[in-house]
């Protein structure tokens, strides 16, 4: 196969399967709503670690996947190869939060939507998904947590600062824990009974 069988080939033809229109409408949109996602993530975000990465990411995401679904609906063939492409792909990166695995799949889902040309869904379905956790998600009213880093030199000094804590602050979690030989050190969550 040469230069010339390729242009002879129906790959030239797979080009215009989506027209530059539909293109550059489609990513608009994806841009706006997942601008629109980020924001709410912004708005609701309770969590101690706020990352600006990822609602960046939110963004990235939605128009990632519309691009990828609208190459997939213009050739079946494509389909096929891009689901077993994407099969072999894993993430390792733990959801801390589980407020974002909705905010990850609202992103995924308006892309997916967007490609496919249900606009009207994607419009008026993530303005409703954003109503509803302005509502319940900002209706917690309590007060900024904080991280507690503290270095303990064994399991009964651990104990002790537990229990210390306990009696002054209002919560306390456990984040992490790394115990090494001679010491451990714990990240703990809590609020603050006061200022």
């Amino acid at each position: 196969m040469n230069f010339k069988d390729i242009f002879k080939s129906s790959f030239i033809e797979n080009v215009t399967s989506v027209s530059i229109i539909d293109m550059v409408l489609a990513l608009a949109l994806s841009f706006c709503i997942g601008l629109f996602i980020y924001l709410i993530y912004m708005k609701t975000y309770q969590g101690v670690m706020y990352s600006s990465g990822f609602g960046v990411s939110l963004i990235a995401m939605t128009m990632i996947t519309t691009i990828v679904i609208l190459a997939v609906t213009s050739n079946v063939v494509l389909s096929l190869g891009m689901v077993g492409a994407l099969s072999i792909v894993r993430f390792r990166t733990a959801i801390k939060e589980p407020l974002d695995i909705a905010f990850l799949f609202w992103a995924i889902g308006v892309g997916i939507v967007l490609a496919a040309g249900m606009i009207p869904l994607a419009v008026i379905g993530s303005v409703i998904i954003g109503l509803v956790l302005m509502m319940f998600v900002n209706r917690k009213t309590h007060t900024c947590p904080y991280i507690v880093v503290v270095h303990c030199e064994n399991h009964n000094s651990e104990l002790m600062v537990k229990q210390f804590l306990d009696t002054k602050v209002n919560r306390c979690v456990l984040k992490s824990k790394t115990a090494r030989k001679d010491a451990i050190e714990l990240n703990m969550e809590i609020r603050l009974k006061d200022n």
